[in-house]
Order: structure tokens, then sequence, then C-alpha cells
């Protein structure tokens, strides 16, 4: 058996789960999520847990398993508590601002870079150099943190650009450290 699979997943109070079939709606008070499932894998609610059962010992069904567990797991705990990514900027110039619901940074290009707030993401700037961004859907939130930070990556030899808060970037020597022959 699956040991992440296996666990019953606790669905907090004021959390409202509905199963149909294999299309699963959890309700809570960060939002709602709905999600539809591998026909094979049978969620069953009992009261306020929720189980997931696989038919039977094929390789496919042992990874739907543990996946469709977890995917139904990150729902509960993304319409209760939310998810959130920290984005820090470094360099010199580099800054962060928000214009309505639009993020905008100077990021050392001749222009602007705007990445506009989608649905069921709420985008926050604290200061200059630090972005939050935040919502109840844990794989909108890591992609949308993703692709901001994509508009400038952190380089190798100074560590300017976007890095998630506590990423370590591996840093090169460059020219100067090269031995003399």
């Amino acid at each position: 058996m699956s040991r992440i699979g296996r666990k019953p997943i606790d669905g907090p109070s004021g959390v409202d789960v509905k199963i149909n079939g294999n299309h699963i709606t959890v309700k809570g008070p960060k939002g709602t999520l709905e999600r539809d499932f591998h026909k094979d894998m049978s969620v069953v609610l009992d009261g306020s847990v929720i189980n997931v059962n696989r038919p039977s010992e094929d390789k496919e069904h042992k990874s739907l398993h543990g996946l469709t567990r977890t995917l139904i797991a990150n729902m509960v705990e993304g319409v209760t508590n939310g998810f959130s990514k920290e984005l820090e900027i470094n360099g010199v110039g580099y800054r962060a601002a928000k214009q309505g619901k639009d993020l905008v940074m100077n990021l050392g290009y001749s222009h602007q870079v705007i990445c506009p707030e989608i649905d069921g993401i709420t985008i926050d700037v604290p200061s200059p150099n630090k972005v939050v961004i935040s919502g109840p859907d844990k794989q909108k939130v890591g992609q949308f943190a993703a692709e901001v930070r994509e508009k400038r990556p952190p380089e190798p030899y100074k560590g300017k650009g976007i890095k998630y808060a506590g990423e370590y970037i591996q840093r090169k020597e460059g020219k100067a450290g090269k031995g003399k022959k």
C-alpha cells in the first residue's frame, strides 16, 4: 500500500466537501476549488474524513493513489489556510511595485515589466525588493511565481535577479578567479 495514499484526510470544520463520481468540490473560507480525478480512483467521504482507495495493485493505480490523495489534501489545505510564495528581487535599481491589480517591476531593462494579477491569485508587495504571491490553489500560485521569476532569473556571478526566498544561488568565480600561467 502507498503510505501517502492510505492516510486519511481530515476535513477541518468550515470546509464543505462534495464528491460527485470522480469530480470533487472543496469549499472553504479562502475560496472554492474543483477538480476531476482519474476514473479508477474511488474517493469516499466518511463524515469529515476523506479516504482514497485504489482498485488494484497495478503500477499505474499505485502511482495515482498517492497523487490523488495529495491533490485532495492540497485542495483542503488551500481553502483553509491558502498557499504563498515569496520572491526576492536583488540588484541595483531593481524593484517592484503594485499599481492597481498589476505587478510593475523595474529589472534593468529599457522598459518596465508588467505582470497582471490573474483570478485566484493575490499579489502583495510589502517592500520594493519583496513580492508575495498567494492564493488557495497551490498549482496556480507556484506557476505564477515561476512566471514572475522567469522575467529576470538570478545570474550566477553577482546573484542579480528574482529568486525565491531561501533559494540558494550557486556562484561562479568569473574571469578574475582564473589562475595565471
